[in-house]
């Protein structure tokens, strides 16, 4: 292995002498493929085949695959409709996410609007009906959210509009219902259920908040797939995780199921309607059970350790799984034992990423309780330079799954620590909803208790620790070195929210209404709260070099407050490094990936050994 500034640099190996690091962008992947509901033969799903990720329609009768999409940016977000006719796409402006749907014949054929008269707007689902009906979800800054029903000649009727959040959750099998999740209540972290007709009148509510009251959400995971079954399968919090249930709108009939395993359940109906496919989420690994609704029978589907990323029941009974884990790259496979679906050949030659290593768990008992952090170290002995990269969301988690990132920190020397903090999902409802008011200060609470475990037992030098994340992960990097700034030698944000401020006030609407529920108000109700929570308030404050990316179109984290953040470090002469690309929230391109990582590397090559303090 070659060293450059005391850094072990990814070896060169594989085609062409592509560092493996590399190679884990470059190699092709596949997405899950999702079939139309009444042509179970015809299939979509997304790959990065070319370099950039695209949607592809499979005709599995035949095997034959096409690229159906093909923009500079990418595209990701595509539906089948259920009679296996149509593919639905979101066409966005170089990721703004803000656009229109088109449709294209299965087979090809030119794209045309999907919903000729409904103008741009961000995207709050979509759900097709076997008898053409499709439902679109709607939000815009000035609008709020809105559901609109396109019958199958054309016309359009407006069903639901509020100015809080909502969304389009599923449409029933005979196409006569309609499930809306929606924050009327003004949480935007805890949704309720709203059935309506396809006329817009009210059929039935579900509302776990109590009006706001109860910090407790909902989720539609589906109607019954059989005529004349109007029950929605609906995930719930009541008794403190996420779980399923059954519910009929039409009768307001309840019907609790005893799933008698630990952490989060979601949940999917199997074809023929009689059992759910239960995806068991449990300390950052996941498996997959069916329930029996019969008689409450579960019986577990094999699969190998480590995270199930999206699965769905084929008509055979058989599912059908993306599945990877820390050390292995992800594959699509099926219960019946097989590979399902390999990417389209590519041009350079890589045909599978290489593998990396495995995750270990670490528990550290932290100011809110136990707290659950993953590590992925190079082969030697520590104390090792460290990264601490940072999940997004806030409401999400970091997994036993396999990402490029990480492992090509541990090609370079580095160990890897990443901490399902305060905030994070698949740790019961009161770990996550602990997040509220002291935003940012309650992530980086347990981020504290975990790098001072790790540094205690000699894993990690404590001179070179690295902060770093996308998102919510790089605005609690930039608060991180500000509010902890002796304790981190560099910082690597990317789309971050770094004026918490004029990030409220240009970000998309609802986001807007997140903030508000994190910190009980506007910056104009609450000042001091965001003051508190945002970067900016800290710059001053900050001593390690900063490296920032910035998704010039980024409609979640948005240029401008980007900016201000980088003026106050240009004003004050700190080192700092900042690169701008044209894109949104995150890039599709693997080539953008690779040169954004790249850059982040040289930063840490070029700055990690000098003294800061």
């Amino acid at each position: 292995m070659a060293e450059s500034n005391g850094f072990l640099q990814g070896e060169a190996v594989g085609v062409g002498c592509v560092p493996e690091w590399e190679q884990r962008f470059r190699a092709p992947r596949v997405g899950l493929p999702r079939w139309a509901k009444g042509a179970p033969d015809r299939a979509l799903f997304t790959s990065n085949a070319t370099g950039t990720y695209e949607l592809y329609a499979w005709d599995r009768a035949t095997g034959g695959q096409r690229q159906v999409t093909d923009r500079p940016n990418g595209t990701t977000g595509g539906v089948l409709s259920p009679d296996g006719e149509w593919i639905w796409w979101f066409s966005d402006t170089d990721g703004d996410e803000f656009g229109v749907w088109v449709r294209q014949p299965f087979h090809g054929g030119a794209d045309e609007p999907a919903a000729p008269g409904l103008e741009p707007s961000y995207p709050d689902g979509l759900a097709l009906g076997r008898d053409g009906t499709a439902v679109i979800g709607r939000s815009t800054d000035e609008g709020g959210s809105s559901v609109h029903v396109v019958r199958p000649g054309g016309e359009i009727a407006e069903v639901y509009r509020h100015q809080q959040s909502a969304g389009v959750g599923g449409l029933s099998h005979d196409c006569s219902l309609i499930a809306i999740e929606h924050t009327e209540h003004g949480d935007a972290m805890h949704y309720a259920i709203r059935v309506v007709r396809t006329d817009g009148s009210v059929v039935g509510e579900l509302d776990d908040t109590r009006g706001g009251t109860e910090e407790l959400g909902l989720a539609v995971m589906g109607f019954a797939p059989v005529e004349g079954d109007s029950r929605l399968l609906v995930g719930h919090q009541r008794r403190g995780r996420w779980e399923p249930m059954l519910w009929d709108a039409v009768t307001g009939e309840e019907t609790a199921l005893a799933v008698d395993l630990p952490g989060d359940l979601d949940a999917a109906w199997f074809p023929d309607g009689t059992a759910l496919l239960i995806d068991h989420s449990h300390h950052a690994r996941s498996e997959l059970w069916r329930y029996e609704l019969a008689d409450g029978g579960l019986s577990r589907l094999e699969t190998p350790p480590g995270t199930v990323s999206g699965a769905l029941p084929r008509p055979d009974g058989t599912v059908e799984f993306l599945w990877s884990s820390a050390a292995k790259p992800p594959v699509v496979r099926s219960t019946a034992g097989h590979v399902v679906l390999t990417a389209p050949a590519v041009p350079h030659g890589i045909e599978r990423a290489p593998d990396s290593v495995p995750v270990s768990d670490l528990w550290v008992d932290g100011p809110g309780g136990r707290i659950h952090a993953l590590v992925q170290k190079p082969a030697g002995e520590g104390p090792f330079p460290t990264v601490f990269d940072i999940h997004g969301g806030p409401t999400w988690h970091d997994s036993d799954a396999f990402a490029a990132e990480p492992a090509a920190w541990v090609d370079h020397g580095f160990a890897v620590v990443r901490v399902n903090y305060r905030g994070s999902t698949g740790y019961g409802r009161a770990w996550t909803d602990a997040l509220k008011h002291r935003v940012g200060l309650i992530e980086l609470e347990d981020i504290a208790a975990v790098r001072e475990h790790v540094v205690a037992s000699g894993l990690a030098d404590p001179e070179r620790l690295v902060l770093a994340g996308g998102s919510w992960g790089g605005y609690l990097t930039l608060l991180g070195l500000g509010t902890q700034p002796e304790a981190w030698a560099l910082g690597l944000a990317a789309v971050p929210v770094a004026d918490y401020v004029t990030a409220y006030h240009d970000e998309m609407e609802a986001l807007k209404a997140l903030d508000r529920t994190l910190l009980g108000g506007t910056p104009e109700e609450v000042p001091e709260r965001f003051a508190a929570s945002s970067p900016l308030t800290y710059v001053d404050q900050v001593r390690a070099p900063v490296h920032i990316s910035a998704g010039m179109n980024d409609p979640r984290c948005p240029i401008r407050q980007v900016e201000n953040y980088v003026e106050r470090l240009a004003g004050r002469g700190h080192p700092h490094e900042v690169y701008r690309y044209d894109a949104g929230h995150g890039s599709l391109v693997m080539e953008e990936r690779i040169k954004q990582l790249r850059l982040e590397i040289d930063f840490v090559e070029r700055h990690l050994s000098r003294p800061h303090r």
